[in-house]
Formats: C-alpha cells, sequence, structure tokens
C-alpha cells in the first residue's frame, strides 16, 4: 500500500483497437539518410512490392543540387552504368546518378505482437502491423555495370581468325539419360535453395503508386488509423482482465524448430549429440568420421558411458577392420539413394564399398585399378570409397588410414572373432556377386599375414639394430681376412698394397629409428600393422617420412598452441580429450590420422613455449597417471605474463592456495599492488575455486 501511495495514478487513458488497416499495415525502417537526402525532400519515383513474398522495392531520387553531392562521383556512376550512349535502357538519362533503389528485408519473423500507435484526444488507437520491412540501398546497378564491361571484352574478342573459329566448332558430346526422379530427389530439389530462389523470382512485381506525407489521399488513409467506432461490440478484445490483456500483448515467445537454422549434415554439436541416445550418437559419430579406434570413440562419448554398451551399439553401424571400426557401408548408403557422380543405385555402391573395406582385412594396401576392374564403378564412386578409409601413397596404392589396434583385439577375443564370421559371409557374398578368382581371394603377402601383427619397443629395435651391425661387421672382416690371403699367395715375392676395403659401422641411435625389415624374427607378420616390404620411407612404429612428418608437425603444432592460448593450463587428459574432438572434426585423409603417439603430444607441448607444473598431489588421489601431469603457457606475450609464472610457480609447491596468499605472492613478486579485477583475471586463466581454495585447471579431486 505504501508502494501505491507513492506512484499515483495521474491519468486513465481508453485504449481503442482499428480495425479498418488489418494486415494491410507496414512499418518501413530507412537507413540513415546521406546529407543530400532528407526527409522533406525525398521524392519516391515508384514503387513496387511482391505480395506473397512481403519484398518492396523503392525508388527514391536524390538532391543533386546539394552542396553535400559530389558531382563527379555521380557521372562516374551513371558512365560506368550506362556508358557514353543513353537510350530508354538507360537507368540514369541524366548522365547523373540522381536516384537509389532501396530494397526491403523481413525485420521479424513474427510481428503479431506489434502494433502502430496513435494518441488523439485522450484516446490511444492501437492498430496490429501486418510487417516490418527494413529498406537497404540495393546496388544491382554495379552489376549491370559489369554486365557492360563484359559485353565490351567480349566484342573486343570477336576478332579471332576463322581457323579458330573452326577449331571450336569441333567439340565432344557427352550425352547423358536422366534418371526417374523419385520421390524423396523432388523433395530435396523443393527444398533445395536453387529452387526457392526460381520460386521467389517467377512471383511478379506489383507496382505501387506513392502518396506523399500531405497528399489528400494520405490524409484520408491515416483516418483508419483511428477507430471508427467506440461501440463495446467492435473492441471486445479489450474487454479482457489484467492478466489476459497482458499475455495478448506479450505472449509467451514460443521458439518454433521450422525457424531453426539447419546445420550442414557434417557439422557436430556435441552439446546436442549428448542429448541423444547412445545408438544415434555412435551412429552419427561414426557416419561423419567413417574410421575410428574404439579408445577414441569412447573419449567422444564422455565420461561414465559403458564400453559394453558402446560395444553392442557400434556393432549395429560399423564393421571391425584391422582392429579399428569403420562405418557400414549401408549407413552411408541407404536404400532409394544413388550415387551423386554415376547416379548407381545404392545397393551397387555398398557392394562395392564392401569390397575395398574386404580388401583392407586382408592387406594394408589396395590398388585403386585393381577395385575399378572387378567392381566395375566409375572411378570417382571408387575413389571416395577408398578416401573414407585410406591414405595414397605415391606408387604403392591406397593404405589403410590407421595402424593396427592391437590393443582392441587382444581385451575382445569374442568381437574379434564375430566380426571375423561376418567377413566371412561378406566374402563368400562378394565372391558370389563379382565372380572372384583365386587371386582375388588370396592375400598378396600370404606368408607375411599368416601371423598377428607384431609391436615391436623402441628398446628391441635398438638391440636388433646392434645385432645386425655385428653380424654385418663380422662378414665384412672375413671377406677382407679372406681378399688378404689370396692375395698373398698368388704374389708373395711382390709387394702389394692391400686394398682399401672400409669397413662399414652403421651408427646406433636411440632417437633415430632403425630398418628391421631384414631381421628373422620378424619376416613374419606385420609391422605395427605395417608390411616390412613397405621400405624406410613409410610410417613404422611411429616414425614418418620427412615430408609427411613436417606437415604433421606443423599441424599438431598449430593445435597446440591455439589449444593453449585458450585454456593456458592443462591436464595431459584433457589435451587428449581435446584433441580427439579435433580430430572428429577433420576431414577423412588428414594428415593428423597418421597415428600421434603420446610421447609427440607431450614432446610438442614442451616444443611451444609450455612447462610441466609438478603439482604436489595428496597421496590419496585417485587421479590418472594423465590427470597427473599438467602442463602451462609459460609465456603468452601479454602484460600477464609475470603475474602468471609467479602463480604457477606457486602451485609448483602446494596442491591448494587460498586467494589471499595468492594476492600477497603476486604482489610481493611482481612488485605492485594489484586490483581484484587483474588478480581475477590470472586467477581465471590458470585456476578454479572449489570450497574456498583455488586449484590448477584440471586438478581437483572431488
Amino acid at each position: 500500500m505504501a508502494n501505491e501511495e507513492d506512484d499515483p495514478i495521474i491519468q486513465e487513458i481508453d485504449v481503442f483497437l482499428a480495425r479498418s488497416l488489418l494486415e494491410k499495415l507496414y512499418l518501413f525502417q530507412y537507413p540513415i539518410r546521406p546529407a543530400s537526402m532528407t526527409y522533406d525532400d525525398v521524392t519516391h519515383l515508384s514503387a513496387k512490392i511482391k505480395p506473397k513474398q512481403q519484398k518492396v522495392e523503392l525508388e527514391m531520387a536524390i538532391d543533386t543540387l546539394n552542396p553535400n553531392y559530389c558531382r563527379s562521383k555521380g557521372e562516374q556512376i551513371a558512365l560506368n552504368v550506362d556508358g557514353t550512349c543513353t537510350d530508354e535502357t538507360s537507368t540514369y538519362s541524366s548522365k547523373l546518378m540522381d536516384k537509389q533503389t532501396f530494397c526491403s528485408s523481413q525485420a521479424a519473423s513474427n510481428v503479431s505482437r506489434y502494433a502502430a500507435a496513435v494518441y488523439k484526444k485522450g484516446e490511444l488507437h492501437l492498430t496490429p502491423l501486418h510487417g516490418i520491412l527494413q529498406l537497404r540501398p540495393s546496388f544491382t546497378y554495379l552489376d549491370k555495370a559489369d554486365a557492360k564491361h563484359r559485353e565490351r571484352e567480349a566484342a573486343n574478342e570477336g576478332g579471332d581468325s576463322s581457323q579458330d573459329e573452326a577449331e571450336d566448332d569441333v567439340k565432344q558430346i557427352t550425352v547423358r539419360f536422366s534418371r526417374p526422379e523419385t520421390e524423396q530427389a523432388r523433395q530435396r530439389r523443393v527444398q533445395s535453395y536453387e529452387f526457392l530462389q526460381k520460386r521467389q523470382a517467377e512471383e511478379h512485381w506489383v507496382h505501387l503508386h506513392y502518396y506523399g506525407l500531405k497528399d489528400s489521399r494520405s490524409e484520408h488513409e491515416r483516418q483508419y488509423l483511428f477507430s471508427q467506432g467506440h461501440g463495446l461490440a467492435e473492441n471486445t478484445e479489450l474487454i479482457k482482465s489484467p492478466s489476459e490483456y497482458l499475455m495478448m500483448l506479450m505472449p509467451p515467445s514460443v521458439e518454433e524448430e521450422n525457424d531453426k537454422p539447419m546445420a550442414p549434415s557434417n557439422v557436430l554439436s556435441m552439446a546436442q549429440l549428448r542429448t541423444l541416445p547412445l545408438a544415434d550418437q555412435i551412429k552419427i559419430l561414426m557416419k561423419n568420421v567413417k574410421v575410428m579406434p574404439f579408445s577414441n570413440l569412447l573419449s567422444l562419448l564422455g565420461s561414465g558411458t559403458d564400453p559394453t554398451a558402446v560395444l553392442r551399439c557400434v556393432q549395429q553401424v560399423a564393421l571391425l577392420v584391422q582392429g579399428n571400426w569403420v562405418v557400414k557401408s549401408d549407413v552411408l548408403y541407404p536404400k532409394d539413394t544413388s550415387s551423386p557422380h554415376s547416379g548407381v543405385p545404392a545397393e551397387v555402391l555398398c557392394r562395392g564399398r564392401d569390397f575395398v573395406m574386404w580388401k583392407f582385412t586382408q592387406d594394408r594396401w589396395v590398388v585403386r585399378k585393381e577395385v575399378a576392374a572387378v567392381t566395375k564403378l566409375c572411378p570417382e564412386d571408387v575413389k571416395d570409397f577408398l578416401e573414407h578409409m585410406s591414405v595414397a601413397r605415391i606408387n604403392k596404392g591406397w593404405e589403410f588410414m590407421l595402424p593396427y589396434d592391437e590393443d582392441f583385439v587382444k581385451k575382445h577375443p569374442d568381437i574379434v572373432q564375430r566380426q571375423q564370421m561376418l567377413w566371412m559371409g561378406i566374402q563368400a557374398k562378394l565372391q558370389k556377386v563379382y565372380n572372384l578368382l583365386k587371386e582375388h581371394l588370396t592375400p598378396k603377402k600370404q606368408e607375411a599375414q599368416s601371423a598377428h601383427p607384431l609391436l615391436v619397443s623402441g628398446e628391441q629395435r635398438v638391440n636388433m639394430a646392434k645385432a645386425k651391425v655385428k653380424q654385418n661387421y663380422g662378414q665384412l672382416e672375413k671377406e677382407f681376412q679372406k681378399q688378404k690371403a689370396e692375395m698373398k699367395s698368388n704374389d708373395s715375392s711382390a709387394k702389394t698394397d692391400v686394398p682399401n676395403i672400409c669397413i662399414k659401422e652403421e651408427p646406433v641411435s636411440l632417437e633415430e629409428p632403425m630398418d628391421t625389415s631384414g631381421q628373422e624374427g620378424l619376416t613374419k607378420g606385420l609391422l605395427n600393422g605395417l608390411h616390412p616390404t613397405q621400405g624406410p620411407l613409410e610410417p613404422v612404429n611411429g616414425h614418418l617420412p620427412g615430408g609427411c612428418m613436417d606437415r604433421v608437425t606443423q599441424e599438431l603444432k598449430a593445435f597446440v598452441s591455439a589449444t593453449f592460448k585458450k585454456q593456458f593450463v592443462l591436464t595431459l587428459s584433457e589435451l587428449k580429450r581435446l584433441f580427439n574432438l579435433h580430430l572428429a572434426s577433420l576431414p577423412p585423409g588428414h594428415t593428423l590420422f597418421s597415428g600421434i603417439s603420446d610421447k609427440m603430444l607431450q614432446d610438442m607441448v614442451l616444443d611451444t613455449g609450455c612447462k610441466q607444473i609438478l603439482v604436489p598431489f595428496p597421496p590419496q588421489t585417485a587421479a590418472s597417471p594423465d590427470e597427473l601431469k599438467v602442463y602451462a603457457l609459460w609465456e603468452a606475450g601479454d602484460t600477464y605474463d609475470q603475474h602468471r609464472q609467479v602463480l604457477l610457480e606457486l602451485f609448483s609447491k602446494n596442491y591448494r592456495v587460498r586467494r589471499n596468499v595468492i594476492q600477497s605472492q603476486l604482489s610481493q613478486e611482481c612488485g605492485e599492488d594489484l586490483n581484484k579485477q587483474e588478480v581475477d583475471r590470472v586467477l581465471k586463466d590458470c585456476c578454479v575455486s572449489y570450497g574456498g581454495m583455488w586449484y590448477l585447471k584440471g586438478t581437483v579431486q572431488s
């Protein structure tokens, strides 16, 4: 009651609803006019509208006599648009840009809550708006100037020799017969941007007549903004309770799904993805990534996801190839679809892609010509199949994208056995459809594939290289002694110079990869899923050739630098999670899919100017080893580098710190009194608050 007495009602105003201009009244929003165009002297030369689209074009005159008008610029624009000749088709007949066109666009899709109000003699009259249109300058005259320029260039080039014209007459023509349009194809065509643009262009313009502000017709139409009768029968909408009236004026906003822009099919929103069922999440991820190790799939699904449930769902949309999961063909090519290149139906595409997947279960390498010869598909379709799961190597063929996942094969032998049975069924089906010969069914490296792929550690490689050096040294020494004895026996009296035989000792280094392809212990099986005959240029045990390694290093360095400039402090576990998300957003065949080990990732973090912070975690911590490794950007190049370094040094001695300790340490080390905003900025970059204490990011143990 006290508040009501302090704010008394001064006046009550009657509100009336005018219906005369219902569904006819539009609000035009003009841009800020230049000094040469004011509201009083603007002349509307013409106006036209497309009612269905609610699109308006207004042509307004420009005051060329205004002192702010640049006459030379106006003459130049008119010359560029119309040229030197003036006729009926000229845009600017006065050889001067004396008019400008404005084109409208809808400012709001839902205008039911907007109205135009007129106050007169203590009464407020409301008329609902049918549309709100924003007028912006149209620059179609520039397109006309470009067209004139192209016509002049075409005329200048018209004097080519008759020999060139005769050569142009002979052209190869490709004839294609259109397939009958399916219902789904028709719906896609109707919803396409090109079709909608065509539909909008087909609607005819309706020309309007413009009446000025002081014209008698305008005065007459303005009277319709007032309610024609003040009786109750015409204003029943306003005889409502206060709450109902307020609801009519401000209805609750309802987000219509149709108004939301559709995201491209290859763009994933992890927040929206987590709201879907597990099976749908896995299907969307596999459809976008196409090839993925099981460990990466688990990391993308988030912590707490049941691996057993993931295994059950992933087998419905993917097949196991060399220990990695590859999306099924019928997921990429659903029924009643066709190839965008050749128009081949989805069933034929699925068979061809299954053949490529089956070939990769037999060998690391696939030859494109062999696939095309067996499947009888066009080169574009075959290239799409191969790009889904492999990488092209010069003079070698197509190599499977990911290394053999030995860990998954050892942990899940039942899944591997079930997948082998599925592949046996697929092989029988392919053999029946394609009439495969024995050479197609037998792997090229049968001996090398009879054993399981072997994982060779760095220490084993060094030991084998040392053994090879000793063996080569012994053989060279024997040959040298043998040649020396023969020379002595042939000419014992003559003094002969011993041939300069250099015994080559191969260097042994713990950092460089050794070529162990000649070892007897590795003649059977694969080196990390790779054939020993690939040579030293292919990636073995994580080593890549020079050019490829440089590209991988650049891509990895760019990712690490960008990530730490945003986060400043990351644990190794969080960095790996972000890296997996980054891999999921990359297209198939990207260089980063060649395999990035934890050591490569940690080395790159240190190379980019970051340092490992040795946080003294409590002894009873349940954190994983990756969560115990904390890295921080030491120098970001801004004014807060010194403050962050002091803060990081503080956390290298304490697991958690109070804010007052941090602030006093910063003031003591930096030699200045920092205000609250500066301290908050430094803490926000590196720390999180929990229970009144401050921790480095990712180190809080609940």
